[in-house]
């Protein structure tokens, strides 16, 4: 099958929705399927010029694509995919999306991120304006993939059709038991690892009373606020992959404050180096926690983090080996709707573009 996914987040950003979409690229591939990626970098497919781009406000780490609907256009014309995938809803997914419409592509959708209340944390917007505006959005998709069973739900109360599961993994290579010494502060070490913003909710950790040391490993927009806000933590900076493994598995406690997130792979790359997580029993944590022993949730954070720190680390690797990306992406390809084509197989425009997909 041609796969065409389209993304407004990509590299060089850090965070899960890229690191989604790269297990899912690299599995479906090895499954033997053809898949091209659109991002703001370009196509891969084509002569991968990227596209004009501006600064999100308020994230100046993540840029845009500014007026992209005629290379978006390009773009899907010469890759004529079996199944296209919008993985975002920025302006290349509304490009992607407008060409499906006009061009009656199949095309499915996910939901990776609670936008209406990230909105909602940093303007005030009502979330009943900001979920109307998504449903929008999803309507036209055959399948809209959300990650947890706790996201489907909220999403078919909100009034969402056509959801379906899909799940996600963790990499239990990279992501294991080993050396526990990158961090040379006090014990116990109570560690965030993920994006320095607000709709994080970072400061429900770094407020809490607690002994031995904090950490706190990204970047983002709040990061200088809270850095001199909280003198006594350490804040750590943006570290590839195989270092943050290591914070990971010096780390005595994840600490996972967030109430808005959808999934939050930093859960399972932590359990999967063997360190227990803190958490609110909210969608995310409730649907990769829950009640195996790989963390605490609790609505008292700071009891979260002091009862996980009994927790067994042989057992929470366990729990994290539950989660294959192969499974996660033998989902995606299922949620698929591929387009039906004419009984040859091979349309005018499929033979003259399979000669420039690399």
């Amino acid at each position: 099958m041609r796969v065409m996914i389209v993304t407004d987040a990509w590299l060089p950003q850090v965070n899960g929705v890229v690191r989604s979409l790269l297990e899912t690229v690299r599995e479906l591939r090895a499954m033997g399927h053809e898949v091209a990626l659109l991002t703001p970098l370009g196509g891969e497919h084509d002569d991968g010029e990227a596209f004009t781009t501006m600064p999100l406000p308020s994230y100046p780490d993540i840029r845009i694509a500014l007026f992209p609907y005629r290379k978006v256009a390009q773009s899907l014309a010469a890759f004529d995919a079996d199944a296209v995938h919008i993985a975002t809803e920025g302006p290349l997914g509304w490009a992607a999306r407008r060409w499906c419409l006009r061009h009656k592509q199949p095309f499915s959708t996910a939901y990776h991120t609670r936008f209406p209340e990230y909105v909602a944390a940093r303007t005030r917007l009502p979330l009943g304006i900001s979920y109307a505006f998504m449903r929008h959005f999803h309507a036209p998709a055959a399948a809209v993939m959300a990650p947890t069973p706790s996201i489907v739900r909220a999403l078919r109360e909100r009034g969402f059709g056509n959801v379906v599961l899909w799940g996600r993994g963790v990499d239990t290579t990279l992501f294991s038991p080993g050396e526990r010494e990158r961090l040379e502060t006090a014990p116990p070490r109570f560690v965030y690892i993920g994006r320095v913003a607000v709709e994080k909710n970072i400061e429900a950790f770094l407020q809490l009373d607690l002994p031995g040391s904090k950490w706190v490993v990204g970047e983002g927009p709040q990061l200088e606020e809270l850095r001199q806000r909280y003198p006594q933590v350490h804040f750590a900076g943006v570290f590839p992959q195989h270092e943050l493994a290591r914070f990971y598995r010096a780390a005595d406690v994840f600490v996972f404050p967030s109430l808005t997130d959808t999934f939050g792979l930093v859960l399972l790359e932590a359990m999967a180096c063997g360190t227990p997580v803190a958490a609110y029993p909210v969608a995310g944590p409730l649907d990769v926690v829950g009640n195996s022993g790989g963390g605490v949730l609790h609505q008292d954070l700071r009891l979260a983090c002091l009862q996980a720190l009994a927790l067994d680390r042989d057992h929470v690797r366990r729990i994290a080996e539950r989660f294959s990306w192969a499974e996660a992406t033998r989902q995606f390809a299922a949620n698929l709707n591929p387009r039906r084509r004419p009984a040859s197989g091979v349309s005018a425009s499929h033979a003259t573009a399979s000669g420039k997909v690399r």
